[in-house]
């Protein structure tokens, strides 16, 4: 392009803009999407704003802080961003672009590797504060992804770094973070935080845990000494720096942290990115096994790149009947931003399909039928989806493993199930059976959270109804960071031979009426949080912890977390913890697994009763 057509396309953008800006004036809680650079680019729908360097410091700072304004207090709203950036260069040393991420806000680098983004400044996150204090332990749904952070914070005083004070269902994945970088926000009191997730980062200064409660780290780069502190459970999994195994952890000295030296087998997210031609594409990264560090370290991630033609790209308004067409014609699928009601489920059947969601699409079953199933099949990707439950049960809402497969999962071409999270009840009553289950062998789960809702609309112990949140009935499923809480039953049900779990958070249902509505047998109290079958001969798992917090003023008592035949080989589970809560709460959890280990109530609470290893 001429330089002087490029200056004409620069005048029509800036004057775009400013029109922008101005209908934003008129009416402040309108997002505005930006323009993106490429003409030819996708239409991802409204909800998808694409900036690019050429693009006015001033422009970009403007509607980044206008979707935060509408996202950071909306936990359980309906609005749904992706903020993607084109390769290039954002913000300056003297004029830094730093802007806070809210709920449903995914943020990502358009670039096929970390370093072809680059922000100067910082993309943040606060705690949420009301009458009982301020804390990040409901910052949930948003995610950071894809580009590089040269940490810019002037005139910021406490927040001087790149504060990411997250809970569940917030990932960060591939980004390269020069300078020091916070995961709790101690400026405001309790600051309180509980569990988060990092994957295929790197980190050149101090990282503050501070409050974390719990964290898993994977195949990431930290300089050693730079993680600070433990609380009740780091996991470290294939993280180059990290600090030495200490478990359980030894006060003034060291841990709580779990650390694998290496991943069994791994698979990174795909992502949308744009290409030198300045074409869409999609990148599937490849399987690693016994891999440590990040993907990109040392040159492009292994994979391959995927065509946008080959995408569908769904809209909010379009049905099941009309998604399920294009994927039948042989399409893979994008998910843009938005809450897609489904009378049917979506059903992914092709080997190799690929299901990428942007700015947390949501999928509501909204007659008692799944939500999505997916083909026993080779190399099915899904990735960044939300799943909420509707007000009718359903069996499950997100099955792998059904179908017509035309060939059955292989070790070579895994499938995963990456930043997928479950919702039941919070922003509506909603009801289902199970969360997620697997019947397909070899598949890896990346990031999970499934949660039956203690708080938000739709709530109570006969209203959001749900037994169990994670079935596993595949061979050799590796899992990596399973958050799954509150559900009426066994929380995770494990009924695979050769599983493998790195870190397990749980916390068991807190609105339990009775003791007598909560009874895995006749004279076992409660149910175990994690349960593996009596017929699975190996099972590995790192990291594990469950916690009790009974609610309405009875004394609940769960007689075991962990349940697991004893016939396993020798230490095969490691580091698990169960805590009690609260100083207000009552029962608690009797053993850490079948009939070892201390229990947890309020002799000992905010206390890790730990057992190393087990059998």
């Amino acid at each position: 392009m001429g330089e002087k057509s490029e200056m004409r396309l620069r005048s029509l953008r800036a004057l775009l803009v400013a029109g922008l800006l101005a209908l934003a004036s008129a009416a402040t809680t309108t997002v505005l999407s930006a323009v993106a650079d490429d003409p030819s680019a996708p239409n991802f729908g409204p909800k998808v704003h694409i900036f690019n360097s050429g693009m006015g410091q001033a422009a970009i700072q403007s509607q980044v802080d206008a979707i935060a304004a509408v996202q950071v207090n909306n936990q359980f709203g309906s609005q749904r961003d992706a903020i993607l950036f084109e390769p290039g260069t954002y913000g300056t040393a003297v004029h830094p672009l730093n802007f806070q991420v809210g709920y449903y806000t995914s943020v990502a680098g358009l670039g096929q590797s970390p370093g072809d983004v680059v922000i100067n400044g910082s993309v943040f996150a606060r705690n949420q504060c009301d009458a009982n204090g301020c804390t990040a332990l409901v910052n949930f749904w948003r995610s950071l992804s894809n580009l590089t952070i040269n940490v810019t914070t002037p005139d910021f005083g406490c927040y001087f770094g790149e504060f990411w004070p997250v809970s569940q269902a917030a990932p960060m994945r591939r980004v390269h973070v020069h300078g020091y970088m916070s995961l709790m926000d101690y400026c405001t009191g309790p600051s309180f935080a509980s569990g988060g997730f990092i994957a295929d980062s790197q980190f050149d200064d101090v990282i503050t845990s501070g409050s974390q409660q719990q964290w898993l780290t994977r195949n990431s780069r930290m300089n050693p000494g730079a993680w600070s502190n433990g609380v009740w459970n780091q996991v470290f999994s294939g993280v180059v720096g990290a600090p030495a195994q200490c478990f359980p952890g030894v006060p003034k000295g060291c841990g709580p942290y779990t650390t694998l030296s290496a991943s069994p087998v791994t698979r990174e997210a795909p992502y949308l990115y744009v290409g030198a031609s300045g074409a869409y594409q999609v990148f599937v990264p490849s399987v690693q096994h016994g891999s440590s560090g990040t993907s990109w370290g040392n040159g492009q991630t292994p994979g391959i790149s995927l065509p946008i033609s080959s995408f569908f790209i769904a809209k909010p308004g379009d049905s099941a009947s009309t998604i399920n067409g294009a994927i039948h014609r042989g399409k893979n699928l994008i998910l843009t931003p938005g809450v897609y009601s489904l009378d049917q489920s979506i059903d992914v059947t092709r080997p190799d399909s690929i299901v990428l969601g942007l700015g947390f699409p949501t999928l509501v079953p909204t007659g008692g039928n799944r939500a999505m199933t997916v083909a026993r099949a080779k190399g099915m990707l899904i990735s960044g989806v939300l799943f909420d439950a509707g007000p009718t049960s359903s069996p499950v809402l997100l099955q792998v493993g059904s179908g017509h497969a035309q060939s059955d999962n292989e070790a070579s071409d895994p499938s995963e199930l990456s930043d997928v999270f479950f919702r039941i009840g919070g922003a509506a009553v909603g009801k289902a059976t199970s969360a997620l289950i697997v019947n397909s062998s070899n598949v890896i789960l990346d990031d999970i959270w499934a949660w039956r809702a203690d708080h938000g609309s739709g709530v109570g112990w006969t209203i959001n109804t749900a037994d169990t949140g994670v079935i596993v009935n595949g061979e050799n499923v590796t899992a990596y960071g399973l958050f799954v809480e509150h559900f009426q039953k066994y929380e995770v049900i494990w009924n695979g031979t050769g599983g493998t779990d790195v870190f397990f958070q749980n916390e068991m249902p807190y609105d339990v009426p009775s003791q007598g509505a909560w009874m895995e047998a006749a004279g076992v109290d409660g149910y175990a949080a994690f349960k593996v079958a009596d017929n699975v001969t190996s099972f590995s798992g790192y990291g594990m912890g469950s916690y009790s917090f009974f609610n309405q003023g009875k004394d609940i008592f769960a007689e075991r977390a962990f349940e697991v035949p004893d016939s396993l080989p020798k230490a095969s589970l490691h580091d698990l913890l169960t805590i009690f809560l609260s100083r207000a709460g009552f029962g608690g959890i009797l053993h850490v697994i079948n009939e070892t280990g201390g229990s947890s109530t309020i002799v000992n609470p905010d206390a890790v009763v730990p057992v190393v290893g087990y059998p």
